[in-house]
């Protein structure tokens, strides 16, 4: 057997965790190979709504295997507010949640890090969203981490060196803080972290795969958002792409199987940084509203835009996608027209390519296709689309190369089109 990945194909925030928890009964586990609880996966079903930061979004699916790989970084505080909201909502999940010793902590101090280094940045700010991310990948990078398995030993110690590291480095830049409380939390955190099975996952994913059992990998954030191919600096600080799911979990290459790509059908992105096709106008506001893009997290309002082409292409090619799923198609339902951005003008000359830098100077060329002027959310198979819409998916297609497997026309598990069947 293989791993099969599913990750976003755009600024994140695609809708990963409903697709996840859709496929999930095709699979024996399901894995998250990166990001941290910066990540928000919401799932919608039977009148509830769930939001995920760490733990995987096949947990609800009854009796399946959950894995918090390697790549992950995790904080012990947002983990227990998780899983114990979990618990509250009648899905106890100790008997099928599993963590990776290999996996980084979040460390109070890192979250001050992440509040200094932003300050100290001014105008300049990536947007982060303040949880500790960056320090704690920059840490293990540094090799100056702290690991879910140094809990086993010898702990005290290594979190005692950790912490003074930090503490001199946020001398130097002057930054006032007090962690006590913070501290406190997390040390009692760490406790409950310890009743989950603390395990080698690359040796059990591995043992999965050569049993034959099935594996989902599930990404975070979105592909531009990789720390090597996105619009860097404003970026998250992991391998967002498919590449990160080998190094994440420690899987070989030739062991990846189909990769699913998530995109939505117009375009967002939440925080700063460059966005070729965002709208200031009625549109961009009318598609935030009626596609209720605030953070899942954060809370924060998303930009909008028409769907980037240049950008999507450019994720199919990185990630080697094999199959497409759309996401939030029901939101373009009243629009006369939709856009599609083809090409981008630099400089006064077209390019198919995705640039070095898009922070400024991109005009988005855009072709423009009649809308379907219906509403999607209700219907519940591919033969109810008309024939407008049909056109749209089918232009989409043929820009990207790889067919869409599934439409999704709402938020809740059940607005959720398979086109094609395995």
């Amino acid at each position: 057997m293989k791993v099969d990945v599913l990750l976003g194909l755009q600024w994140g925030d695609e809708g990963k965790g409903k697709v996840v928890d859709v496929l999930t009964p095709k699979y024996d586990a399901v894995t998250r190979f990166q990001g941290g609880p910066n990540a928000g996966h919401t799932l919608e079903f039977e009148g509830q709504k769930y939001v995920l930061r760490s733990i995987p979004s096949g947990i609800f699916q009854g009796g399946k295997m959950n894995i918090i790989g390697n790549g992950v970084v995790l904080d012990p505080v947002l983990f227990r507010q998780e899983a114990e909201a979990l618990a509250a909502s009648g899905h106890d999940i100790t008997r099928q949640l599993y963590i990776s010793k290999k996996a980084h902590l979040i460390m109070p101090t890192h979250r001050v890090l992440d509040a200094a280094y932003e300050a100290a940045k001014g105008d300049a700010k990536v947007g982060t969203t303040g949880k500790g991310i960056g320090p704690t990948y920059t840490d293990k990078v540094s090799r100056n981490g702290l690991r879910v398995g140094d809990l086993l030993s010898g702990f005290d110690e290594k979190y005692a060196i950790a912490k003074r590291k930090h503490e001199v480095i946020l001398r130097g830049l002057g930054y006032e803080y007090d962690i006590a409380a913070l501290e406190q939390e997390w040390l009692e955190a760490l406790d409950y972290l310890k009743r989950f099975p603390l395990i080698d996952s690359e040796y059990v994913v591995n043992e999965l795969l050569r049993e034959g059992k099935s594996v989902l990998a599930e990404g975070a954030q979105g592909t531009m958002l990789d720390v090597d191919f996105g619009s860097y600096p404003f970026v998250t600080s992991s391998n967002t792409i498919c590449a990160g799911a080998c190094s994440g979990l420690g899987v070989a290459p030739r062991n990846i199987g189909e990769v699913y790509g998530i995109f939505k059908a117009y375009c967002t992105r939440v925080g700063a940084g460059p966005f070729p096709t965002e709208l200031f106008d009625e549109t961009g506001e009318r598609l935030c509203e009626l596609g209720h893009e605030f953070g899942a997290v954060t809370g924060r309002r998303r930009r909008c835009g028409w769907i980037d082409l240049v950008a999507l292409k450019y994720a199919v090619m990185l990630n080697g996608v094999t199959q497409l799923i759309m996401m939030k198609s029901d939101v373009l339902d009243g629009f006369d027209t939709v856009k599609a951005c083809v090409a981008y003008k630099i400089n006064g000359e077209e390019t198919d390519r995705f640039p070095f830098d898009i922070t400024e100077g991109i005009e988005p060329v855009y072709v423009e296709m009649p809308g379907w002027k219906t509403p999607l959310s209700k219907m519940t198979s591919e033969s109810e689309f008309p024939e407008e819409f049909n056109a749209y998916i089918s232009f989409l297609e043929e820009e990207l190369g790889v067919p869409i497997k599934i439409v999704s026309v709402g938020p809740d598990r059940e607005q959720t089109i398979l086109r094609y069947e395995d």
